[in-house]
């Protein structure tokens, strides 16, 4: 199981850029399978962003990002989405993402996921 987080980059604030995570090894539409988002900035303990179960039922987001982060899967392509729009300096961090096949999901718990990505780079500066 492989994962494959892009789309990060450099921004001003109030951009927007969308993060995908590329999962390779298992197919989503045959495996119960959850996507988290975490971040983690110099400095910082890692910090969950938002998560999104196998049947999207479970769609939670931490509170600094609810209304800006949208996250979405396309199944067909094993590829979760991460959107994210009016982006401030305080959203400049490493981005991971990370699966697991437990249903549900959380952002509390990294533990709880057992795949990682090797992480996509934001900087959201002017």
């Amino acid at each position: 199981v492989q994962l494959q987080a892009s789309g990060g980059g450099l921004v001003r604030p109030g951009g927007s850029l969308r993060l995908s995570c590329a999962a390779s090894g298992f197919t989503f539409g045959y495996y119960t399978i959850a996507i988290g988002w975490f971040r983690q900035a110099p400095g910082k303990e890692r910090e969950g962003v938002s998560c999104i179960s196998s049947s999207e039922r479970y769609i939670y987001y931490a509170d600094s990002v609810k209304g800006r982060f949208t996250i979405s899967r396309d199944n067909a392509k094993n590829t979760v989405y991460l959107q994210m729009n009016s982006l401030n300096p305080e959203d400049t961090a490493v981005y991971y993402c990370a699966a697991t096949l437990k249903r549900g999901c959380t952002i509390r718990t990294p533990t709880w996921y057992d795949h990682w990505g090797q992480g996509t780079q934001v900087t959201v500066s002017s």
